[in-house]
């Protein structure tokens, strides 16, 4: 996610927001030709001896069943096609949206759209077995117009840490790579536990994660972002907001006075604006020097690369914790 545009970046946190869709109407004919196709498809699977077919519940509850693996694949999110890959069916992905660029391989895919719209008529064109959506970055009436058109969707909302081995778990079973997505779900698991072991025992660290500067917003305690600082022991300063990525003011944390600042900008590289904080003397975070970055790419896509930013998000919160303890005993002294 480099040089991403700011309004990406912020749709990668507002995982509460739904953008509004731009599509073209599918005509009648469009969706005749889609329900002939797929009642063709459910009687010569019916003639089959041999039960192929594959099911999950998706995110919303919803069951989506499958009369054989997906062999066509288009994924409308960023971190939905990194996921993909990370089940073993990165060679299934005919489709993808703009700013898929983990793997690299993922670049040379045909592009269906972005969040703020969706090409339908790309999609048609691509004739997928399976689309797999993001809840939040996806508008309902572009998940809507695509059902319609006969293709099953998948709905993925990963907001918990876990929740990102059911997505790899899932993906693997509709597209039939079960040996590999089981294998890299439980890897990733096993990961987040040997993080939540190791910092049980740790004090906690009062912390704001700055998503943007202008305006200043940051993320309430449902977002996946909280909580991974919680399993660092770190402790949301906005957590009770009720908003996911709430808009706040300076007053506010200086109130709140937090003893670490994490920010993450929009690219690889540290943004200049959180240097802005030493205007404030008076806050913890600036008097211990707890100004931190984290790569966006490692926190804020829900995919397994957040175990790097989480072991980032550690070692920040423990070097505030070790300031801290030398900070006490020079008061001491």
């Amino acid at each position: 996610m480099k040089n991403t545009p700011l309004v990406f970046a912020v749709l990668l946190i507002l995982s509460g927001v739904l953008l509004s869709g731009c599509d073209p109407k599918p005509t009648q004919i469009q969706l005749d030709q889609n329900s002939t196709r797929n009642s063709k498809s459910k009687l010569s699977s019916a003639d089959r001896t041999l039960d192929t077919s594959v099911q999950v519940s998706d995110f919303k509850g919803s069951i989506i069943k499958l009369d054989k693996p997906a062999e066509r694949i288009v994924a409308l999110a960023p971190h939905v096609v990194e996921n993909v890959y990370t089940a073993g069916a990165g060679s299934q992905l005919v489709g993808v949206v703009s700013y898929s660029d983990f793997p690299e391989a993922a670049m040379s895919l045909p592009i269906v759209g972005g969040y703020a719209q969706t090409n339908l008529e790309k999609i048609l064109q691509l004739q997928p077995d399976l689309v797999i959506a993001w809840e939040s970055g996806n508008s309902d009436s572009s998940i809507a117009r695509i059902q319609q058109l006969g293709f099953p969707v998948y709905i993925d909302q990963p907001d918990l840490l876990d929740d990102v081995a059911k997505s790899i778990r899932d993906i693997g079973i509709l597209a039939g790579t079960s040996a590999i997505a089981e294998p890299a779900a439980q890897a990733y698991l096993s990961s987040i536990d040997e993080v939540r072991k190791q910092d049980l025992i740790q004090q906690p660290v009062s912390t704001f994660y700055q998503v943007w500067n202008s305006p200043l917003r940051t993320i309430n305690g449902g977002h996946i972002i909280s909580n991974a600082i919680e399993l660092c022991g770190g402790v949301n300063i906005y957590a009770d907001e009720t908003t996911v990525a709430p808009i706040i003011n300076i007053e506010s944390i200086l109130e709140r006075d937090p003893e670490v600042i994490l920010a993450s900008g929009m690219s690889d590289a540290r943004p200049d604006w959180l240097d802005d904080w030493l205007a404030w003397p008076s806050l913890s975070a600036v008097k211990s020097g707890n100004l931190f970055f984290v790569d966006p790419d490692h926190i804020q896509r829900h995919t397994v690369r957040i175990i790097n930013g989480i072991k980032t998000i550690c070692e920040q919160l423990q070097q505030a914790r070790d300031k801290r303890s030398t900070e006490l005993i020079t008061d001491v002294e």
